[in-house]
């Protein structure tokens, strides 16, 4: 049964005191409650309560999905507004301190901090999660195994996240190292079979691990609830239109990669270690750095690797219907990611306040207003 490559997206965004341009949380609850009678069970909390995290429906393609994202993205500013917030997407907080933020009042929640500690209260940070439809769950596994590979390609064009604390962490993604404190993240192993990785969980929930499979927690997953294969390596991105170009490659991977295992041709499966060697690479440098060719065994430039994935995906865009979407990909290539733009704002200004206005103004770029060239 060939997959429906449905697309669904969600976004986390911070929520903002447009004076201190800190995190605020204590009114987020109240838009939390406000959404839901505007935007029904498509916006939902998350652990910190200067969290909100907003999901589409199903999407057929990647015009539903902008629509759909656009929609969301507006009523949440909106209503972030009204209560005289700001609404940034970006993957940490420039300067805000998590021991200062409180967790959102939800049993799953109490459950994780009572399980993690501090790992859980650090864990302040803000992701794009994008499904895609596989429904078939041998096929979902299958190509689970190939698209690791193309995680760090990836998480290298939606890196956001150069700051925490107040400190130039040096990396493009500190999200990615804040949420590695957890257990069971980074780049899953690889699984011969869908009745492997079942059999893998249930061990876990055996050996009272984990209560269920959401608490798998890898860069790409098959999810528990859904058909769907579920990427969530990236940083959330500032503009709609990133989330979107992003959205439409993971969408375009997962179709070629489907077309090769279609036609029995496979893609090479690389070691764990070996993709974590490019993990690492992307979350540190980003756009500006290498990765390893494996095939070649040597290192190449980021953007480089880009041109050469765009290209392998490309046999499948018209078919999806996506090609205008994914177009943007270059123009991230060429304007750098969000992580190089705010610390090009942080170097022209010195002012962190400033990096902040800046992320809440690309968050609207397109939603509020229209959209500008990339700083």
């Amino acid at each position: 049964m060939q997959p429906t490559f449905t697309i669904g997206i969600e976004e986390e965004y911070q929520t903002i005191d447009p004076v201190t341009r800190d995190l605020r949380s204590h009114l987020a609850a109240e838009i939390l409650e406000k959404g839901k009678l505007i935007l029904q069970e498509r916006v939902k909390a998350e652990m910190h309560q200067s969290v909100v995290e907003v999901g589409t429906g199903i999407c057929h393609n990647i015009q539903e999905a902008r629509q759909d994202v656009t929609e969301l993205r507006r009523g949440i500013i909106g209503l972030a507004r009204n209560n005289n917030l700001r609404l940034a997407a970006a993957g940490t907080h420039p300067f805000a301190d998590w021991r200062n933020q409180e967790i959102y009042p939800d049993e799953r929640y109490h459950t994780i901090v009572q399980d993690l500690k501090m790992v859980a209260r650090a864990n302040l940070i803000f992701g794009l999660h994008v499904h895609v439809g596989v429904e078939d769950r041998e096929t979902a596994i299958n190509i689970m195994n190939t698209a690791r590979y193309f995680v760090p390609h990836i998480l290298a064009l939606s890196t956001n996240s150069p700051f925490w604390l107040g400190m130039d962490t040096g990396l493009k993604s500190y999200r990615c190292k804040v949420f590695d404190k957890f257990p069971r993240t980074n780049i899953p192993d690889y699984f011969p079979s869908w009745g492997e990785y079942d059999s893998f969980v249930k061990l876990l929930v055996r050996t009272n691990c984990i209560d269920n499979a959401k608490k798998i927690w890898w860069d790409i997953r098959p999810h528990p609830n859904f058909p769907t294969l579920e990427f969530r390596c990236c940083d959330v991105p500032m503009r709609i239109d990133e989330t979107i170009a992003i959205a439409a490659l993971i969408q375009a991977t997962v179709a070629k990669l489907y077309k090769l295992y279609a036609a029995n041709q496979g893609f090479r499966l690389y070691r764990r270690a070996l993709i974590m060697e490019n993990k690492w690479r992307a979350l540190r440098y980003g756009l500006e750095g290498k990765l390893i060719d494996f095939g070649k065994q040597c290192e190449v430039p980021v953007r480089v690797l880009l041109e050469e994935y765009m290209e392998f995906v490309d046999d499948v865009v018209d078919d999806l219907g996506s090609r205008k979407e994914i177009e943007y990909i270059w123009t991230m290539i060429r304007n750098g990611s969000g992580a190089d733009r705010q610390l090009r704002v942080y170097q022209e200004t010195g002012d962190l306040k400033s990096v902040v206005d800046y992320i809440i103004s690309e968050t609207e770029a397109g939603i509020l207003q229209p959209a500008a060239s990339a700083a």
